[in-house]
């Protein structure tokens, strides 16, 4: 076999490559109510009810005191964090149902886990994208007329639109990969694999917690978080999220579905 034949066969391999990815990109938006439609039902769902909470509120509120503790009070709104729960549930969701459709049509694993990255990263900025706009119209109307916060809450709703936006990308990054973790681990060790799962978190959530009583070490963690302020600890996120994805992969390379 020749230098150039082997060119042409390496060159070749790469767009198949490409396209099963592409393939399995596509695959997780077959069904876009799920991804797309449904989400933004429930969000459409919770906003009005938000938004008749505010009215009847500000309408039994008189002075301007009362008015001014009610518009503090209503920037703690976590309303909006019923997205990143959904999108989390629609990781778990991706893995363990297009997980063995996929391996029906000998997709590697490696282009399927590339894919439904990709997936998630797109859909990260999709409903960054829009939170943000959201966001913006929510300012620019002054809460919809009642200084609600339902996207600009304390949280991750404060700062210029790009601040934003990040903020809002990396809190969905996070719940897609950990989602996906959890479902890796379910594909391939199943209920067994869970119950060791959520064992050891809890085992390392109250070994942690002891090791800042037993040397006093509360005051730092506070202090931690005062510095890094609400940015900052979103920022941080990015780090289990890497762990998270790299972890996923490494389960589901060796997983065999089960129907």
């Amino acid at each position: 076999m020749t230098t150039a034949t082997l060119a042409g066969s390496a060159h070749r391999a790469r767009p198949a490559a490409q396209n099963r990815i592409l393939s399995v990109f596509r695959l997780h938006f077959v069904n876009v109510s799920t991804t797309i439609v449904v989400p933004w039902m429930i969000m459409a769902f919770i906003f009005l009810v938000n938004l008749a909470i505010w009215a009847v509120i500000f309408s039994s509120v008189t002075s301007a005191a009362d008015r001014a503790d009610v518009e503090e009070g209503l920037t703690w709104s976590g309303s909006s964090f019923f997205v990143f729960a959904y999108m989390t549930v629609v990781a778990v969701q991706a893995i363990n149902l297009t997980f063995p459709f996929a391996q029906g049509y000998s997709v590697t694993r490696r282009d399927f886990y590339l894919g439904t990255a990709l997936a998630f990263v797109s859909l990260s900025a999709f409903y960054a994208a829009g939170l943000t706009v959201l966001s913006l119209i929510e300012d620019a109307t002054g809460g919809w007329g009642f200084h609600g916060h339902m996207f600009t809450s304390v949280y991750f709703g404060v700062g210029p639109w790009y601040v934003r936006f990040t903020l809002f990308f990396v809190l969905l990054l996070f719940s897609f990969f950990v989602g996906t973790a959890f479902a890796a681990v379910y594909v391939r060790w199943k209920a067994n694999g869970m119950i060791a799962l959520f064992a050891a978190i809890t085992v390392l959530v109250v070994a942690l917690g002891a090791l800042a009583t037993v040397t006093d070490g509360w005051p730092a963690v506070g202090a931690w978080f005062e510095r890094n302020g609400t940015n900052g600890v979103i920022l941080w996120s990015l780090v289990p999220t890497v762990v998270a994805g790299i972890t996923g992969y490494l389960v589901l390379r060796r997983a065999t579905p089960r129907n």
